[in-house]
């Protein structure tokens, strides 16, 4: 089930923002992750969980020099992705819902809104890791979490809004309340099961912080009120 599309008849404004941080991304990963193969700038640059919790730099098991602070890691984590299929997901879904938000909220507030959620995300992820214990030396990229910020407000201000959806082979139509409501539970039932588990390879505690992070704080960054339907 794969969302290729959504209802933005109530645009009123450009989303710069929405459309440079997708850009950013992609920048990123083409440039300075060599199309995810440079596995250095990954190791200096991704957020480990050690790191946060223990505020110092960790060298070796993959883990290079990081030249800025170790907290810096969990912005920058955000601009990073661990393959094509990862970005190519990531993007495809700022694109269709980050743009609705950016309408409401305004470029600025957008901005702020996107970066504290994935922060957030991030935070949430460090600290499951912490309290079972897994993942703790795992570099953790992506702009899921911040994304998932974006699906959580999304789905509650524009609830019934029809979300496309390609269901192999058909396209068909569905309230947003629905597509994303089937994206988190899916989260929640994963990261249950994923749970004290090393090598999962999915963040799910960031899925499911971020976007409990944007249905909380949604409401503090609107300037003004979503078209409903």
């Amino acid at each position: 089930m794969i969302p290729i599309g959504d209802d933005n008849s109530g645009r009123t404004i450009t989303p710069y923002i929405n459309y440079l941080l997708i850009a950013i991304n992609i920048l990123v990963f083409v440039f300075a992750q060599g199309m995810g193969a440079n596995e250095a700038f990954l190791g200096r640059y991704a957020a480990v969980p050690e790191e946060i919790l223990s505020n110092r730099d960790i060298v070796g098991g993959g883990l290079g020099v990081t030249p800025i602070p170790v907290y810096g890691t969990i912005l920058t984590s955000m601009f990073m992705h661990g393959g094509f299929g990862h970005i190519i997901g990531n993007m495809m879904y700022l694109l269709i819902f980050g743009d609705n938000l950016e309408n409401v909220m305004g470029h600025k507030k957008y901005l702020i809104f996107y970066l504290l959620c994935g922060i957030l995300a991030t935070l949430s992820h460090i600290f499951i890791s912490s309290y079972t214990h897994t993942g703790l030396y795992t570099p953790c990229v992506g702009a899921s979490g911040a994304i998932a910020g974006v699906l959580g407000g999304y789905i509650l201000l524009f609830p019934k809004n029809k979300i496309r959806i390609f269901l192999i082979p058909f396209i068909i139509r569905v309230n947003a309340f629905i597509a994303l409501g089937l994206w988190i539970a899916l989260q929640l039932i994963e990261g249950w099961g994923a749970m004290g588990r090393e090598g999962s390879g999915i963040a799910y505690a960031a899925h499911v912080g971020g976007f409990a992070a944007g249905l909380i704080l949604v409401s503090f960054f609107v300037t003004k009120q979503p078209v409903r339907r």
